[in-house]
């Protein structure tokens, strides 16, 4: 006989119900100071807006060796929502189901929410919280990972793609993150390829998860983490806020926002803010939120590389790219991990058709033998490689000192840089006058009745014929000098007059790209 419909539903809702769980699964999370998978979604997504497929599939064994059982979703949660009105796939490992192990029909979720992501082009969140791969699956397992690999290479520069570590992520389960365009973390979450135990007996280290693999390890030390969170709520309305300077793809431009900032804003404080003495540090993140929409700025890595700032913000509404030296730390030298950051986030900027704003202040790449033996030259250039391909909007602004290679690698006209332009008092050289006449004229300098005398007017010679903005303007090789307090009107037109820009490479299958 056959069932009525009531019956069918019942059955339904049962079966989904099994799927999400228990109270006692949710209480073993919060334990933790975690928020479950489904508490997760529903902070990350608009209200209400979240639609979850695969909630049915299972594992071809739902029992395993050792008595561990899986159900049905299979330890990861995937769907699509809005974020901001706009549409968003996620992925959300389930920490309740074998410790959020991956098998392979949890892989195959994960690959079929992005890859439905890339065919309709919206961004890809995964929210990872899983013991690694599920060892009674064994080569289904790590099977299921070169698929996720794979389709997060296929994905790459076409849409963004932000992985969020809230609870461990370890062994190969880290190259899927890594693979991605920005990697959240929060301060209980930890990644690394082995564990402390591993460490232990093959190096005979003692090392605890935070130091190996924690959150502030990988925002201060390895550049692995872009975003630092207090927990899961602060993470969550973190990657809420990146979106919000994002476009869906790399066919769309990033949200325009209408501004309530004046364009024509001076900006009368940055000739306080930046010292006239070249020598005389300060710090740049005031420049950049002194110019930008509202003073908002949203930093990229803030904790790493710390010599070199990056970020997003907005002039006059349109989103824009900020890559800025930054005197107070190794007087804004370049170094090798400067060299990353910058030449990722360039890298990045330019895929999803974000223009990009340089502030340089930068006296050169860092000397020294462990620089040279890290290979800054391979790593510097990284940043000459980026700037000449990225073909974006790009605009600069000398605010003090650009001597020698650094000032070539950053967003030169010799690197297609569109507008460039330069403060009154910038510095723009080989080198410094005082070195520059130490070298030219040691002999003169020595054979002179008052030594320091003689070096002094050389230097202030050097200076008027050599060390300034106006050589540099006179060769076209900067559009204008400018007063500093006209910087934001000044960039806002120049921002204006380049979104339209067209610009084509010649045709190849892909660059060589220093790596």
């Amino acid at each position: 006989m056959a069932q009525s419909m009531e019956k069918y539903i019942e059955d339904l809702n049962a079966r989904k119900q099994a799927a999400r769980g228990s109270a006692r699964d949710e209480d073993i999370q919060h334990q933790k100071g975690r928020l479950t998978a489904r508490e997760r979604i529903e902070v990350l997504f608009d209200p209400g807006s979240f639609s979850e497929i695969d909630q049915l599939v299972l594992p071809r064994y739902t029992a395993y060796l050792g008595g561990k059982e899986s159900r049905s979703g299979d330890g990861v949660i995937t769907g699509f929502g809005t974020i901001n009105g706009r549409n968003v796939m996620a992925a959300a490992q389930d920490a309740s189901v074998m410790g959020g192990s991956l098998g392979e029909m949890h892989a195959n979720k994960i690959v079929k929410a992005l890859k439905m992501a890339l065919q309709y082009g919206c961004p890809f969140i995964a929210l990872n919280d899983s013991g690694g791969a599920r060892i009674q699956e064994g080569v289904d397992s790590l099977g299921g990972y070169s698929r996720i690999f794979d389709a997060n290479c296929e994905a790459s520069g076409v849409i963004p793609q932000i992985s969020v570590i809230m609870g461990p992520c370890a062994g190969g389960a880290v190259y899927s993150p890594a693979l991605t365009d920005f990697v959240f973390m929060t301060d209980n979450s930890y990644m690394f390829i082995t564990g402390p135990d591993v460490v232990r007996a093959v190096m005979q280290e003692e090392v605890s998860f935070e130091d190996l693999g924690g959150g502030m390890i990988h925002s201060q030390q390895s550049g692995v983490c872009h975003f630092l969170a207090q927990d899961d709520r602060d993470c969550l309305n973190q990657v809420r806020s990146l979106l919000s300077y994002l476009p869906s793809n790399n066919k769309d431009d990033p949200p325009y926002i209408r501004p309530v900032d004046d364009p024509e804003r001076r900006c009368p404080e940055l000739e306080q803010i930046v010292p006239a003495d070249p020598r005389q540090p300060y710090d740049v993140r005031k420049v950049i939120t002194s110019l930008v929409d509202d003073g908002r700025f949203m930093e990229v890595h803030e904790l790493w590389a710390q010599n070199m700032v990056v970020g997003f913000a907005r002039l006059n509404g349109w989103v824009i790219g900020i890559v800025a030296n930054q005197p107070m730390v190794l007087a804004g030298c370049i170094d090798i991990n400067a060299s990353i950051k910058t030449s990722h986030f360039i890298r990045l900027c330019d895929s999803y058709n974000i223009p990009i704003v340089t502030l340089q202040d930068v006296p050169g790449f860092l000397p020294g033998k462990d620089q040279e033996y890290g290979g800054i030259i391979r790593n510097g250039a990284r940043m000459i490689y980026a700037y000449s391909e990225a073909t974006v909007p790009k605009l600069m602004i000398i605010l003090r000192k650009s001597y020698g290679g650094a000032y070539c690698v950053m967003s030169s006209k010799g690197l297609r840089g569109d507008l460039l332009y330069a403060w009154p008092n910038a510095e723009i050289a080989v080198m410094g006058a005082e070195g520059a006449v130490n070298i030219l004229f040691r002999s003169e300098i020595k054979a002179a009745e008052d030594p320091a005398d003689r070096r002094r007017q050389l230097v202030s010679d050097y200076e008027a014929k050599f060390n300034n903005p106006y050589v540099a303007a006179a060769r076209g090789l900067i559009d204008d000098v400018i007063e500093p307090g006209d910087s934001r009107r000044i960039l806002v037109r120049a921002l204006e007059l380049t979104l339209s820009k067209r610009d084509l490479h010649v045709p190849k299958k892909h660059g060589i790209s220093p790596m």
